[in-house]
């Protein structure tokens, strides 16, 4: 040190630079590893980075998000919406019915000159040599008398029973349907008396309902719902004044209105009740308990989600990974024996790209709904049949590689030296292929991965209550949510999207850094 301070700056580094560096030396060149040669230059590419972080991103996401998620994939949420309920049905009556007292006189085949006679505004007729008087109550009712004895009654009114089982003879419904149009009153029938209200309705003596008379006939849907009295008065006038709706007050005290609906179609009513009813919490927008709301079934899309991305990262990774091994295997053997062996894979290989896998897959897919297999069941036979259909672009890539390799140096030295053909193949040949098979098996996952969705979205893949992202997107099958609930589909749309794409981003950067002559 004492010497360099007299020499020229320049004849310092002249005297350094003759200098040798010892191997313990921190000053030597430090060499890398191929591992981490590899390394550097996929670090090196920012895009392979940036898709490395999308898809640490997505993992996080579905795999912890699920376990810090406070719901399950298949919990249902619920709402309480007021829903119109069938309650009841009635139907108009606007043509003349008879009803005969005196079979002798009257029958039912002299009714067509009674019709005819009433609507000519006679007031007699005659038919089968027998001559009848018509008396006219109102434009609904007339009695056809022989002398003063009543035979038969036109009327567009019906004497109903209330319990919808009993019969009523003609004596009856005659009293009825008289008393009825004159505003009500009593009479007696076998000894007991009834009576007859304005609004129709008939009690016998102890007060309970009996029968009503109007042109409409009411009946429940449910033959456990009991209309009571009251009930049909306010329907009746309802239906008579051709209200759109009334309101009731029921039993227990509580009002519920009734919406009347005319269906031309079968010339009816409807009566349905506006009822509080417990329903799946479907569609509902985002909120801070959902945030990005609920599905078709009432279930958090946002666990879904999480749950669906770790679903289809299996998937793919597993339907690769059998690929892989079918790939491996038959491929290297190929490559290394050639030969009539060679040329047999190959020929399997191609029949196999022969193989419309579309349509195969759909085939498959109705097969198991046939059969209706279980959601698990039915996953992992997804699984094992993508990965059956997938292997054979794996095989080609082996074989070319070895065919290349099998004529190297070193694998001239492992024949020399004895080592068994097995271990040649999957020893030495098969880490060499490693690089190439890393890159094509992380750009097949983004494959795999849209295949599921396309199956799952076509009903063929994942089902309930298993989530995928394809079946999530499937709602969009309904023009409807496709335009309205864009919270459905676009969140799920996105994460596959963005999960694919770093796929094949990462695959590039793999491919890159793998490749010794990039220029860098």
């Amino acid at each position: 040190m004492e010497d360099n301070k007299n020499l020229a700056p320049s004849e310092v580094e002249t005297q350094n630079t003759n200098e040798e560096y010892s191997l313990s030396d921190d000053r030597r060149v430090k060499v890398l590893s191929p591992g981490a040669l590899v390394a550097k230059r996929f670090f090196r590419n920012r895009l392979a980075v940036t898709g490395l972080i999308i898809l640490l991103a997505m993992f996080i996401f579905s795999f912890v998000g699920g376990l810090v998620s406070p719901y399950s994939q298949d919990q249902k949420f619920h709402r309480i919406d007021i829903l119109e309920k069938d309650f009841a049905a009635a139907k108009q009556n606007d043509e003349f019915l008879s009803t005969i007292g005196n079979a002798d006189l009257f029958s039912k085949y002299n009714q067509p000159d009674a019709i005819l006679a009433i609507n000519s505004g006679k007031t007699d007729f005659t038919a089968g040599g027998n001559k009848y008087k018509l008396n006219k109550i109102n434009d609904d009712l007339y009695t056809i008398n022989v002398k003063d004895e009543i035979v038969a009654i036109e009327s567009k009114n019906i004497v109903s029973s209330s319990n919808g089982n009993d019969t009523f003879d003609f004596d009856f419904t005659s009293n009825a349907l008289l008393l009825a149009a004159n505003g009500g009153g009593q009479f007696v029938y076998n000894g007991k008396q009834y009576k007859v209200e304005d609004s129709g309705l008939i009690f016998d003596s102890e007060g309970n309902e009996t029968a009503y008379v109007s042109n409409f006939i009411v009946k429940p849907i449910s033959n456990d719902v009991f209309l009571s009295a009251d009930f049909k008065a306010q329907l009746l006038t309802a239906l008579q004044s051709n209200s759109g709706s009334f309101k009731f007050v029921d039993e227990d005290g509580e009002e519920y209105n009734y919406v009347l609906k005319y269906d031309a179609q079968h010339n009816n009513w409807n009566i349905k009740k506006d009822k509080e009813t417990q329903v799946y919490d479907r569609y509902s927008p985002p909120s801070k308990e959902h945030w990005l709301g609920t599905d078709s079934n009432g279930m958090d899309m946002l666990t879904r989600l999480m749950y669906g991305g770790r679903i289809s990262l299996i998937i793919g990774f597993i339907v690769v990974f059998i690929e892989s091994i079918i790939g491996v295997i038959l491929g290297g053997i190929s490559g290394y024996f050639g030969g009539w062996i060679d040329n047999l894979i190959m020929r399997i290989v191609d029949i196999f790209y022969c193989i419309p896998s579309m349509p195969i897959l759909i085939i498959i897919g109705a097969a198991m709904d046939a059969a209706n297999l279980p959601s698990l069941t039915r996953m992992m036979y997804l699984m094992l049949i993508l990965g059956f259909i997938g292997w054979p672009g794996i095989a080609r890539m082996v074989r070319g590689q070895i065919l290349s390799l099998r004529e190297q140096e070193f694998m001239t030295a492992t024949e020399a030296t004895g080592i068994r053909v097995s271990r040649r193949i999957f020893k030495h040949l098969i880490p060499n292929v490693i690089p190439q098979l890393i890159v094509i098996m992380t750009m097949g996952l983004g494959d795999t991965i849209i295949t599921e969705a396309t199956l799952s979205f076509l009903g063929l893949g994942v089902r309930y209550p298993f989530a995928s992202w394809g079946n999530i997107i499937s709602d969009v099958k309904d023009i409807h949510v496709l335009t309205t609930y864009l919270f459905i589909w676009i969140p799920a749309g996105v994460l596959l999207l963005l999960t694919v794409l770093a796929f094949n981003i990462v695959g590039d950067g793999l491919r890159d850094a793998f490749d010794p002559k990039m220029k860098r």
